[in-house]
């Protein structure tokens, strides 16, 4: 199947006008719900099934079944049956992708019963658009394609998470939060969900002080400090992140911290080719809004913090760094490491940045 051209900001947008929809009982008679992020998925279909009928009338006419445990066969059956003292009968398939012979769907989607709500949880994949039930799915109901975030959109979609419950969300809790978690909706959602809970009344933001004492994660120990630390050359402090690191590497992948460094380091070597082209071509240098667009940031704070660390590491260093940043994610990941562990190579790359 080609790879998708829905981007994750589709998604978002085609999220908020399904939930919308679904608050004034505005429903198709088809629901296809699918794709890799399993968070706007699983948030639709509790959507549906706690909307859709009221809590008496869904013990009589509302079914979940699993797609492990039933077939495309059986749910048709189920589709074409009458409701029973209601306008409405909702059957939900989750799991769909494990579905047997899930395209015989088709039999009951090329004319699907208007008392019937079919709703059709397929994650993990998309559904094949040339199949004949993706397309009918399309004409006859609701298609949505839950798409995951990349690096630089979760935090965007945090402050607009945090915002609708809201508060305000700091640039550094939002980093916090993305370094420890990464680009899972689901758990980051949860995360802050339970921290809403535990905020103090009156709280108008959240702050990193708050990720540390509701969230467990540490304002000073994290791969955002340790970002800063290497990016203002100041090597004690690196190397004392790199130790905590080092004692709890369950907390703190090796994989994602390199991951942190490669990222600060492009983007670094970013804003010093655009001063070399400044200077040499007589090109403008890019203000801090067009920088943002250039080096995908969330916020302008972020974009004045690369242009302060690129002034401290030129790009004959830089690209020196990336070569080394290339060969420590082959050692995270098991190749060449010489028997060391991951905090003695965490140790050793910084000290191979310093030097570099």
């Amino acid at each position: 199947m080609a790879k998708t051209a829905v981007r994750f900001k589709d998604s978002v947008a085609e999220f908020e006008r399904l939930r919308k929809d679904i608050a004034a009982r505005r429903f198709a008679p088809v629901y296809l719900l699918m794709g890799e992020e399993s968070y706007f998925i699983d948030t639709l279909c509790d959507a549906l099934a706690s909307t859709i009928l009221t809590p008496a009338e869904q013990s009589f006419n509302q079914i979940t079944v699993y797609g492990k445990d039933t077939d495309a066969a059986q749910v048709v059956n189920l589709c074409r049956q009458m409701p029973m003292m209601g306008a409405h009968e909702v059957i939900i398939v989750k799991e769909a992708q494990q579905l047997r012979n899930i395209d015989k769907l088709a039999l009951y989607t090329s004319k699907p019963q208007p008392s019937t709500i079919l709703v059709v949880c397929h994650k993990e994949r998309g559904v094949d658009r040339r199949s004949a039930f993706y397309k009918q799915c399309a004409a006859a109901g609701e298609v949505f394609e839950s798409v995951r975030p990349r690096d630089y959109e979760i935090g965007p979609w945090l402050g607009e998470f945090v915002s609708a419950r809201g508060l305000k969300i700091d640039a550094k809790a939002v980093q916090m939060l993305t370094d420890q978690i990464g680009c899972d909706i689901s758990k980051i959602s949860n995360e802050v969900d339970k921290l809403l809970l535990a905020l103090p009344a009156g709280t108008k933001s959240i702050t990193d002080a708050h990720i540390e004492q509701y969230v467990g994660i540490s304002k000073e120990y994290n791969n955002f400090e340790l970002c800063n630390a290497v990016a203002a050359q100041q090597v004690e402090r690196a190397m004392r992140i790199a130790d905590h690191f080092a004692r709890n590497p369950k907390d703190n992948p090796l994989l994602v911290t390199i991951m942190a460094l490669f990222n600060q380091f492009r983007d670094i070597f970013v804003v010093n080719y655009l001063g070399w082209l400044s200077r040499r071509k007589g090109q403008p240098f890019p203000d801090d809004m067009s920088l943002m667009r250039t080096l995908k940031k969330s916020n302008v704070y972020a974009v004045r913090e690369i242009k302060q660390a690129a002034v401290r590491w030129p790009n004959r260093r830089v690209f020196n760094i990336l070569g080394l940043l290339r060969e420590y994610d082959a050692k995270s990941k098991g190749i060449g490491t010489g028997g060391a562990d991951d905090g003695e190579l965490l140790r050793e790359l910084l000290l191979k940045i310093f030097m570099a």
